[in-house]
């Protein structure tokens, strides 16, 4: 996400190509060096835009559009907002790629509801879009979904927590994504059902957001804690928000009597697992998301045939620790599987 900028480089190199600062594509040049893979005049073109092009997510997500489009002939521009949640970033970017003539988008929408509208024009002009990871509201906005079950990941974590804790009376705190942002969302409910409790239950002490930030979510435990000291388990949005709540916990001496679970699977925060600073987390797969997004696309192109509907690209609970009644994997296998 999951999930967090200066100016992409992507937005520079296209002002230079064009002389105008407003273009977020990379389709001057050829070849990985300039962000767009080479396939030639006259190739079928495609978008990829993400929230950031810093967070390892998203890099590994390009990475992956970037190898499908030299294996399926495609040429590939990118795009990325200036941080999580730059909508207007985001709309130029769909402006500029439909003006460059791509038959396709593929998007992670940093606002699933205000990006709808580009999205519709885009669509209305016979480009295919394809949402990566984060789901437009409504999912219908776009033609395909390409994306984690998110609420299955919140799940997984929070069926662990419930069965680490072994009866123990839990001391919840979340550290959570933004409002109204659809990933967040997910992940926070599915963690609240797996773990068997509702929204608004007195067993969750504490909620914060973080933004999916190390240092936010540093500062969130840290208001947790004065809040609640008695802690005992803590959700968060992602690996970064969790290693900030370990630093919390760790500068209260609380580092190992207190549960952390998160989501994501980056390298780091498979690592952090580990190394026993994080419990569990759920590990997902950005590159996978964006090879199929490419080939739906390059598809689209040769036979007309779209991509509809919801295609789920998996999640693995990874731990060393692994509780009676919850499938998981070791972090062995977790960092094979790794990105960033």
């Amino acid at each position: 996400m999951s999930r967090i900028s200066r100016l992409p480089v992507s937005l520079l190199r296209a002002a230079a190509c064009t002389g105008v600062a407003a273009l977020a594509l990379t389709a001057c040049g050829s070849g990985s060096g300039s962000g767009t893979a080479n396939a030639g005049s006259g190739s079928v073109k495609v978008g990829l835009i993400t929230k950031t092009d810093t967070n390892p997510f998203f890099v590994k997500m390009k990475e992956g559009a970037e190898k499908a489009a030299k294996e399926n002939g495609v040429e590939l521009s990118t795009a990325a907002g200036k941080f999580d949640g730059d909508n207007a970033g985001q709309v130029t970017a769909i402006e500029n790629m439909v003006a460059a003539g791509v038959k396709g988008i593929l998007i992670t929408p940093s606002d699933s509801k205000a990006i709808v509208p580009a999205i519709e024009k885009a669509k209305a002009k016979g480009v295919l879009v394809i949402a990566l990871d984060t789901p437009t509201d409504p999912e219908s906005a776009v033609d395909a979904l390409f994306a984690t079950d998110n609420l299955k990941a919140g799940e997984l974590i929070g069926e662990y927590a419930k069965a680490a804790m072994k009866g123990k009376a839990a001391k919840i705190a979340t550290l959570d994504l933004a409002p109204g942002v659809s990933v967040g969302v997910q992940r926070h409910d599915g963690f609240l059902k797996g773990f068997g409790v509702k929204e608004g239950d007195p067993s969750v002490v504490c909620s914060q957001d973080t933004g999916g930030d190390q240092a936010k979510g540093q500062t969130a435990m840290e208001n947790c804690l004065q809040k609640s000291p008695d802690i005992n388990v803590v959700y968060t949005i992602n690996e970064p928000a969790a290693l900030g709540a370990y630093t919390a916990l760790k500068a209260k001496g609380r580092e190992k009597d207190v549960l952390i679970v998160s989501v994501d699977g980056g390298c780091t925060g498979t690592q952090a697992v580990k190394d026993g600073k994080i419990a569990a987390t759920s590990q997902q797969y950005p590159l996978k998301m964006a090879a199929e997004g490419v080939k739906a696309v390059a598809t689209y192109a040769k036979d007309g045939k779209k991509a509809s509907g919801y295609t789920d690209t998996g999640v693995t609970l990874i731990t060393d620790k692994a509780q009676d009644g919850v499938t998981s994997k070791d972090t062995a296998f977790g960092l094979e599987n790794c990105w960033g």
